[in-house]
């Protein structure tokens, strides 16, 4: 049969319920796509798009994608901007290029776009501004223990995971701590459409995603015209009045930026310290060598902890010629989906892929993207939230722990947590 008829028999992790069942049977299903070349699979719905006409949703959709889940592809993949585009969007939808572009930003760019817009923005990702940053980092994480200290019990998502990464791209950006909810809530509805808690009764999830971030980019729109001309240090005001090649970004191009940031920088990171307390709790021993010398092994912790977390469960890319892939002939205009997750669990690359070790290295995850133009601007950022909140929390609240699984978002594109209860003996 044709390479682009979609086979039916194969697990499919394009499906959104795929994602909340038990990580035994996820890493089952994993292992057997990557014991194969690339597999061209159909698109599922499970549902989510109910509302929605279903010619139109057949048309986003389209027949089904190539599922890579093979380190060596992604990097080849990730490698070669020329040849696999990012301009057609994230997901499996093929939305218009406007539409990617708000809600993708340089994600869903190619160069000389992407380039252009990146180089801008780096500018708030300098190693100052992230040493700035880091004294915000550590003051948020103590505030955010302080809150649940006496308490001896949390939702450690909602009250310890979400609320860190939240607060520290809002102060990037110069949004006030008055707008911290409602930027959250949007975000979820962004996200979280796929998954019935997040998912509006009263609007189809097309809508619902288009809405949210409507309502976020006039925040974003109103905040930028208000730092037009002004002299300050967050990343906002060094948008709106920089200038490259004697060109300045539009607001909506910030306003785009703001809704990546806030997709990639907030869920991405909320979702990495949820699953990091949940492997901490089912690797205690683990926990005690990182406790035991936050110094000495934070930072391949936390790479382990993106490792198996991957909190972008996959990013997509498009053919622009006819190629191949592991082997396999992929036609022009085929869409890829380079599914991070299972990648980050080759047995051919790393060593007993399944277990958690706070030592690992070397650790060439794809947990931040793969190598090239599109690696995750905020790596270095997210690195040091994750760091700072759980040596906070191994310094405040030592014993804490998950007391319970946790509760899965259903998505195949974020590798989410929703909930997940935690306690610990109180302290004052």
């Amino acid at each position: 049969m044709p390479t682009n008829t979609p086979d039916v028999t194969l697990p499919n992790p394009i499906s959104n319920q795929f994602w909340v069942r038990s990580e035994a049977e996820i890493d089952a299903d994993l292992a057997e796509l990557r014991a194969r070349p690339p597999s061209f699979l159909p698109p599922v719905t499970d549902g989510d798009a109910a509302d929605v006409d279903p010619e139109m949703m057949a048309a986003l959709l389209g027949a089904g994608a190539w599922v890579l889940t093979r380190h060596s592809d992604i990097i080849d993949v990730s490698k070669n901007p020329s040849v696999f585009s990012s301009a057609s969007g994230m997901t499996m939808l093929d939305t218009p290029a406007e539409f990617n572009e708000f809600f993708g930003s340089m994600i869903s760019m190619d160069d000389p776009r992407h380039a252009r817009l990146r180089k801008v923005v780096s500018a708030g990702f300098t190693p100052r501004m992230l040493d700035k940053l880091t004294d915000g980092v550590s003051a948020q994480a103590q505030l955010i223990i302080d809150e649940i200290a006496d308490r001896g019990e949390c939702d450690f998502v909602v009250d310890v995971a979400a609320r860190l990464p939240l607060k520290i791209v809002c102060d990037l950006m110069g949004i006030p701590d008055s707008q911290l909810d409602f930027v959250f809530d949007q975000s979820n509805h962004v996200l979280g459409v796929s998954d019935p808690e997040y998912r509006s009764d009263d609007e189809d999830p097309l809508t619902q995603i288009f809405m949210a971030g409507a309502a976020l980019s006039e925040l974003m729109t109103d905040l930028a015209e208000s730092k037009k001309g002004k002299d300050s240090d967050d990343l906002t005001t060094i948008l709106v009045n920089a200038e490259v090649d004697g060109e300045q970004l539009t607001h909506a191009e910030i306003a785009s930026f703001f809704i990546l940031l806030v997709v990639a920088g907030n869920e991405t990171t909320r979702n990495a310290i949820g699953w990091g307390l949940h492997y901490l709790t089912n690797n205690p021993d683990q926990r005690q060598i990182w406790m035991d010398d936050p110094a000495g092994v934070t930072a391949t912790a936390v790479e382990e902890i993106v490792r198996l977390a991957s909190p972008v469960t996959y990013m997509r890319r498009t053919a622009l010629v006819d190629t191949e892939v592991g082997g396999v002939p992929i036609a022009e205009g085929d869409k890829l989906l380079q599914f991070y997750l299972a990648a980050n669990r080759d047995e051919s690359v790393f060593d007993d892929p399944l277990r958690f070790d706070v030592l690992r290295d070397p650790n060439p995850h794809v947990g931040f993207g793969g190598p090239g133009p599109h690696f995750c601007l905020g790596a270095h950022l997210a690195r040091r939230e994750i760091g700072v909140m759980f040596n906070a929390l191994f310094e405040r609240l030592g014993d804490i722990e998950a007391a319970g699984p946790p509760d899965l978002l259903a998505s195949s594109f974020i590798h989410g947590v929703k909930h997940m209860p935690a306690t610990f003996t109180p302290s004052g």
